[in-house]
């Protein structure tokens, strides 16, 4: 699961506020009075203006060998600056085993492994990473990494947790968009404001949809107060601070920022983009349908304004039997009609946004407009009007502009993080004083200027990196001493780190090696059978439906419902995030309930007994050759010697299905190397 951290404090109430309030004022002085920065402010390294680093040059021929690009040649520059060396190419079957789950989150096919290595032409690599990032998978894989980072859910959260119904259509366009490359300006501008810059275009309506990502309070009873409406543009400006700039802008919501120069008022100066903000379901049925529904609906919201309105004065009992009432006439309630989850700008309903003290919305201070980070513009450098005619459209372009020493940095070190498990900023939701240094600042900014300069294109550094012989190095080395003292971390890449796969490549791996992935793309979401008591647990267990045609259960995992208050218990014990906050990495922990989940969990029984029927299926009766079709489609590779007799006499006493499940079991099935 992901770190919290105070970036993601978002709501009032949660206990560590008080006590960043309170180091807050503790360490006042830390920061230059408000609207002036220091020379040390502006010096920080995230704050500077991009440099263009020369490629660096060897005088061996080895060394010239091996620098394949320039990102091997900033990684072998520092690797001899600490005396250290690069490992060796990894093999072929290695290889695609890694870069087909790097790029699609599933495993090869034992065709594609012995096509790919029997290829002996020297364009044979580059020509898999070309396929890979041209698969229909590619999209659904990267789609997730941003899924997480935007905390998407299709629930809001808290304890009624009800469901959004077209949040998928979000899902979608992010998958689509990575697939088709969309450059990356674009994409940040289409959700950003994508009902300000093509209000009729379904697309960036949908885009837009990222506005409103975060969880949202509702109660029974007035769901318009002031509270609500704070948490929700509290919402919108956090998921700007950590998603698209990389900094911890949230911290600066109750007090200047403690470490960072991000000051109280250039919180509520990027909040104030969003002041017209509001909801919008985009409902696409004819009018018929939505007559139908009006005549269903209206009645029951008349009833429940009614009720709503009685509760004032109210107290005790009496006001929770009203309560009840509502919730009642909710439950009746029809569901909405299809849409889209979108925004729109009200320009005649925009909030007058002033600095809150402590963050509360009842302790109002100065009214200030939309302005970006002071940092990053001249001391006091105006404010824009606060109603400025497209505010969030502004904010994208300030945002995505190509000077911006912020957005590239950022976005080029997440997709390093996705290839090599660990960012050259090794927090990649916090570029500030407190986040870790870049390990190779020279090389982060290389790879900026090549996305800025590539027209934004993700695939464009994916290539770059991928073809790396940086990425292709051994995970398996003999590390010398040397190695192992000065960088046991391999923080600046001497080999490749083996990674556990996540939880979702997991359950999807389980699916294609049985034969069971049903690869069917988009569209609502899907609820597979869970056990009783966790859906008993919900607020309404009406909320959890399974869905009716059975081969869907077996969808890729991006497809499972996103549900806040209902985490499947085999994504969990396996680290899937928690749907809260945004998630710039994954962790990878180690713990007895993932032994017990493989060998004892539904998921892993039910794959397993496919895999068997699979095996008998494809392999006949031969053990022998179950066994080696068993290690081939699990773990991308034949049985050595050793694998091949345990599993022959194993098989000796227990059923193929138990062997089958023992594969699931392997580090070699669990882990990329």
């Amino acid at each position: 699961m992901c770190k919290v951290s105070l970036e993601d404090v978002n709501l009032p109430g949660r206990f560590w506020i008080v006590a960043c309030c309170a180091s807050a004022l503790i360490a006042s002085d830390a920061i230059a009075p408000l609207g002036k920065y220091t020379a040390t402010d502006r010096r920080h390294w995230a704050f500077v203006k991009r440099s263009q680093p020369e490629i660096p040059k060897f005088a061996s021929a080895a060394a010239q060998a091996w620098a394949k690009n320039p990102v091997d040649a900033f990684i072998l520059a520092r690797l001899k600056k600490e005396g250290l060396e690069a490992s060796p190419i990894a093999d072929r079957p290695t290889l695609i085993r890694r870069l087909t789950f790097d790029l699609t989150g599933l495993p090869p096919t034992p065709a594609e492994i012995a096509a790919f290595t029997a290829d002996r032409s020297p364009k044979a690599y580059s020509r898999l990473v070309d396929r890979l990032l041209e698969s229909p998978r590619y999209g659904e894989r990267w789609g997730q990494h941003w899924l997480d980072l935007v905390r998407f859910a299709e629930t809001d959260g808290f304890e009624y947790d009800t469901h959004r119904k077209d949040a998928w259509r979000y899902r979608d366009y992010v998958i689509r968009a990575f697939q088709n490359d969309k450059p990356y300006d674009r994409f940040l501008t289409e959700q950003l404001a994508g009902d300000e810059i093509a209000p009729k275009e379904d697309e960036t309506l949908i885009a837009s949809g990222f506005n409103r990502l975060g969880p949202l309070r509702k109660n029974a009873g007035n769901q318009e107060v002031a509270s609500s409406r704070n948490e929700v543009l509290t919402e919108m400006t956090n998921a700007v601070g950590s998603a698209l700039l990389g900094v911890t802008l949230g911290c600066a919501r109750c007090h200047d920022h403690k470490f960072d120069p991000i000051r109280h008022s250039d919180y509520y100066r990027i909040q104030a983009y969003f002041s017209g903000v509001q909801f919008n379901d985009v409902v696409r049925a004819s009018p018929d349908e939505q007559t139908q529904w009006k005549a269903k609906v209206e009645p029951l919201e008349a009833e429940i304004r009614q009720l709503r309105q009685s509760m004032k004065g109210k107290k005790g009992d009496e006001l929770e039997a009203i309560r009840k009432k509502v919730e009642a006439l909710e439950e009746k309630r029809p569901e909405p009609l299809p849409g889209l989850f979108a925004v729109a700008l009200e320009p005649g309903n925009r909030d007058s946004i002033h600095m809150l003290a402590r963050g509360d919305y009842q302790n109002k201070g100065d009214r200030v407009g939309p302005r970006p980070l002071g940092v990053l513009l001249p001391d006091n450098a105006p404010e824009l009007p606060p109603d400025v005619k497209n505010p969030r459209t502004e904010l994208a372009r300030w945002i995505s502009d190509p000077e911006n020493p912020l957005t590239a940095r950022v976005m080029v070190n997440r997709i390093w993080h996705h290839h090599f498990g660990r960012g050259i900023v090794a927090t990649p939701n916090d570029f500030g004083r407190m986040g870790e240094r870049p390990s190779h600042p020279e090389l982060l900014d290389y790879l900026a200027n090549e996305f800025v300069t590539g027209g934004f294109s993700v695939k464009k550094i994916h290539r770059l990196i991928l073809t790396s012989n940086t990425y292709r190095q051994a995970s398996s080395t003999q590390a010398t001493e040397t190695a192992k003292e000065r960088d046991l971390e391999n923080k600046l890449l001497w080999k490749f780190s083996r990674r556990r796969l996540e939880a979702e490549e997991i359950r999807d791996a389980m699916l294609a090696t049985s034969g069971k992935l049903d690869t069917r793309a988009g569209g609502p979401s899907v609820m597979i059978p869970i056990d009783q008591g966790l859906v008993n647990a919900l607020y309404k267990p009406s909320q959890w439906a399974v869905t009716p045609d059975k081969a869907e259960h077996d969808r890729r995992s991006v497809y499972l419902i996103a549900k806040r208050n209902l985490h499947l218990p085999f994504m969990e014990v396996f680290d899937a995030p928690d749907l809260q906050v945004s998630c710039p990495r994954r962790e990878s922990s180690t713990h007895a309930p993932q032994a017990l989940e493989l060998l004892n969990g539904d998921t892993a029984n039910r794959q397993a007994e496919a895999l068997a029927e699979r095996l008998k299926a494809e392999a006949g009766t031969d053990a022998r050759k179950q066994i080696d079709l068993a290690y081939r489609l699990v773990a991308g590779r034949p049985p050595n010697a050793v694998e091949a007799r345990v599993a022959l006499e194993y098989l000796k006493t227990q059923r193929l299905k138990e062997l089958a499940l023992a594969m699931y079991n392997l580090n070699a099935f669990l882990y990329v190397n």
